[in-house]
């Protein structure tokens, strides 16, 4: 347990072995392009789903590169069930004042 706290930082993949194939297959095509901060899988694996934070210039470049390793590691069919949500990033949860 001692070595987990040493890290900068937690991996669901790597220390809790939740991610799946097609995921990673997701987030290294997302990492590997250019205007990408990061990408990482959440929701806990099992169909989960990534969040890529990345320059608004290279939104259609990543999501076409992810559909395209996608289906280069599996298949046009599977494929199918990829959808993409562009969020633009805000404040987050604060108390508001009514």
């Amino acid at each position: 347990m001692g070595e987990l706290m040493t890290k900068s930082h937690m991996s669901l993949r790597d220390d809790f072995q939740v991610s799946c194939i097609e995921l990673d297959v997701l987030v290294d095509a997302a990492i590997n392009c250019s205007g990408v901060l990061g990408s990482r899988m959440t929701g806990g694996g099992f169909g989960g789903c990534t969040v890529t934070l990345l320059q608004q210039s290279a939104v259609d470049n990543v999501i076409t590169t992810m559909r395209e390793d996608f289906i280069k590691k599996f298949n046009k069919d599977a494929a199918k069930n990829i959808e993409f949500y562009i969020c633009t990033p805000s404040q987050g949860a604060r108390k508001v004042h009514l």
